[in-house]
């Protein structure tokens, strides 16, 4: 299982968000952002796979859904274009679920296992 997971549910529908493209980055010594993986939700509304098991190290990491594109293919009108939630990673064995509770117009996260 990858070490970060993610969950996107769409409250407005009450079911899980399909389809959201969602980019896991870690920021580098010099303060650069570098890219680790691309996913998109499944039909569950999980990201399987952004890392390999064994791939996760400590520092400041950022989550980016492009949440602008899930709403605008359901013509539903919305506020932000998308979500970053960045978290810091202090302890590389422990598993990392970030889940992202969505709306139109707002949206909430938090700490999952």
């Amino acid at each position: 299982m990858s070490p970060i997971t993610s969950h996107v549910l769409d409250t407005r529908l009450g079911r899980p968000a399909v389809g959201v493209c969602v980019t896991l980055e870690r920021r580098d010594a010099h303060g650069s952002w570098q890219f680790l993986s691309r996913g998109a939700t499944n039909d569950d509304g999980r990201v399987p796979g952004l890392l390999s098991e064994g791939g996760l190290t400590p520092g400041r990491h950022r989550m980016t859904f492009n949440t602008g594109s899930y709403f605008e293919e359901q013509q539903v009108e919305h506020f932000y274009p998308c979500v970053t939630i960045e978290f810091e990673i202090i302890r590389a064995d422990e598993h990392y679920h970030v889940p992202l509770l969505l709306s139109p117009f707002g949206y909430s996260t938090y700490r999952g296992s």
